[in-house]
């Protein structure tokens, strides 16, 4: 089975094939980030108009790369949500007209599943049941899973979830876009001693997470400083990167107690952030659980994990299915189980 993968859900263009004996036989991303980093943040229209732009010549450029023709196509899959409607769109339409044009199956696809099913891209699968961590731009949840496809919320983010609380915090210290790499980068020179940022949520029990306080936080600390010097946005950098982290790590540790499971997978673009990965990698060795992680290529959105997700649920590939949705909020418990094709 050979699929096609085309993920548009916010600012990359990603377009994978994906065979299930050679495995993944080529990947192209495309960044929006010198588009929309003037503004300091994703402008949703813009969004849409670039992905319009790339999609279709990102497909026939990877399809002649990897000598893949129609013919060889079984089905398509591309993110249906979550995400921002216009770019998801985008891909939805593409998808289900050539799904039309070729006369194979086209199917939507969960973007968190995407993400935590990237692990698959990996030399060594995690086995299940496992506990996921999905720390995205606009996710942070823990979900308990026996099997792919059945998907139990143990916790998730009340308002901010970390990536939202990256960019902002980054945006107060005069930082590029997207926040996260600008800050962790900044961190490597801040003295981790001179500011104690708040763990929100850790002193009660429970699984939910909430970032907004540290945006404030950040906010009120940058203002009592008054001049702020460069030394100050680093300490302050180090400081609510040590908080998200930590906070994080909590959470994941409660939710491998409350579980009992053994592997702990964690996916979304937050992952690629290499003081929580040490961090959970001290946590796995605490626990003696496995601590599993996609490769840095496929942390952040790609089609390669759209296109692996959309090959594990073969059983629900309908060749009449011309509908073209997109869903900007979706729970990842509404999806409906993997079955055995």
């Amino acid at each position: 089975m050979r699929i096609l993968g085309i993920e548009t859900s916010c600012d990359e263009t990603g377009i994978a094939i994906y065979d299930d004996q050679q495995g993944l036989l080529g990947h192209s991303l495309h960044s929006q980030i010198d588009i929309h980093a003037a503004y300091g943040g994703v402008v949703p229209e813009l969004a849409s108009r670039d992905h319009i732009r790339r999609c279709l010549p990102m497909i026939d450029d990877l399809m002649a790369q990897t000598r893949t023709k129609p013919e060889d196509l079984d089905a398509i899959a591309f993110t249906e949500g979550p995400g921002l409607i216009g770019a998801l769109l985008v891909g939805a339409s593409i998808a289900r007209s050539l799904g039309y044009a070729w006369g194979i199956p086209s199917i939507g696809i969960h973007h968190m599943e995407g993400h935590l099913l990237a692990s698959e891209l990996t030399d060594s699968p995690p086995p299940y049941p496992l506990v996921a961590l999905l720390v995205s731009g606009g996710h942070t949840q823990l979900m308990a899973s026996t099997r792919p496809g059945h998907y139990e919320l143990l916790g998730e983010s009340v308002d901010d979830a970390a990536g939202e609380a990256f960019d902002k915090a980054a945006k107060m210290l005069g930082l590029g876009y997207p926040g996260g790499p600008e800050i962790a980068k900044l961190a490597l020179l801040g003295n981790s001693e001179r500011f104690d940022f708040p763990r929100p949520m850790t002193k009660k029990p429970g699984l939910d997470f909430s970032f907004s306080g540290l945006k404030t936080h950040t906010l009120i600390t940058l203002q009592s400083l008054g001049t702020v010097t460069d030394q100050d946005k680093a300490d302050i950098a180090r400081a609510f990167q040590d908080a998200v982290v930590e906070t994080i790590v909590i959470k994941c540790e409660r939710a491998i107690l409350q579980t009992g499971f053994s592997e702990l997978v964690m996916a979304g673009g937050v992952s690629a952030n290499l003081e929580l990965r040490a961090a959970l990698a001290k946590l796995g060795q605490k626990h003696h659980i496995t601590i599993h992680y996609p490769d840095l290529k496929f942390c952040t959105d790609n089609g390669a994990m759209i296109a692996v997700a959309g090959l594990m649920r073969q059983s629900l590939w309908d060749k009449q299915n011309w509908r073209i949705d997109a869903r900007a909020r979706w729970p990842m418990i509404e999806l409906e189980p993997i079955r055995s094709p």
